[in-house]
């Protein structure tokens, strides 16, 4: 399912000033972040593709959330791969991602999956440029309670991340997702179906991870060509079974 939305190709003055605002707003979280179980949260996963023309409406959705749920509310960008033939290869893109998204489909019963699709605290699924219904859905989520809470901080060393982690509320019947994610980017696509278009993203999923330990680490290698200042750590709960995320947590790096 596709929908076809046009989008306005941005000027290079306000791609910096965008990036500027972003980085600046992004920069002054602390290294280490903790989810308590009294507090309301939501997972916004986005599964998108340069090579789509109907994701940069659903980026661009967002982008604008973003800056409306500063709390509580983390945004994770999956950049699938079977769009990679058409065109245009997303640099972002991973099999990987294209698996998770699969695996949502199986949850879901849907037929197939499809591309922008967004996927809230593993619950609901709809087309993600709906912006209305994502920031309803958003809201209602921020209703309910957590059912694990999660410690979380993370280091950079000269080739590595270590995240350190402890969680509460964790049984076998959960797993702890942890991802590495690259705060913002921006891409001039060449080929494909959008061709000639500069594209905007924010929180995209370079790396995921998923451990059982209620009490331990786990280490990235540092991406090359990519400043410590510019990525963060994302954890979440998520039942094994019908992936309903039960908490969350988000950490910047220390030096």
């Amino acid at each position: 399912m596709r929908v076809m939305i046009p989008i306005i190709t941005l000027s290079y003055t306000f791609r910096l000033v965008f990036l500027f605002l972003l980085f600046t707003d992004l920069s002054n979280h602390p290294a280490s972040s903790e989810s308590k179980k009294d507090s309301g949260f939501a997972v916004v996963e986005l599964f998108t593709s340069e090579g789509c023309s109907s994701c940069p409406s659903a980026d661009a959705a967002i982008i604008e959330l973003s800056k409306k749920f500063n709390d509580n509310v983390y945004f994770l960008g999956y950049h699938v791969d079977y769009w990679d033939y058409l065109g245009w290869k997303d640099e972002y893109s991973s099999k990987t991602f294209t698996r998770r998204q699969e695996q949502y489909a199986d949850v879901f019963s849907l037929n197939s999956i499809y591309t922008p699709q967004v996927i809230v605290n593993g619950k609901k699924e709809f087309v993600g440029s709906d912006k209305n219904k994502l920031e309803q859905t958003i809201i209602d989520e921020l209703k309910n309670n957590p059912g694990t809470s999660i410690e979380l901080n993370a280091k950079r060393g000269d080739k590595t991340i270590l995240v350190n982690f402890k969680t509460t509320g964790l049984d076998n019947t959960q797993a702890l997702n942890i991802a590495l994610v690259q705060l913002a980017a921006t891409t001039f696509v060449k080929k494909g179906e959008n061709r000639g278009r500069e594209l905007h993203h924010i929180n995209i999923v370079l790396e995921l991870k998923t451990v059982n330990s209620n009490d331990s680490s786990v280490s990235f290698t540092l991406p090359a060509n990519i400043e410590a200042k510019d990525l963060k750590i994302v954890a979440f709960v998520q039942n094994k079974n019908n992936l309903n995320i039960n908490g969350a947590a988000e950490t910047y790096l220390a030096n």
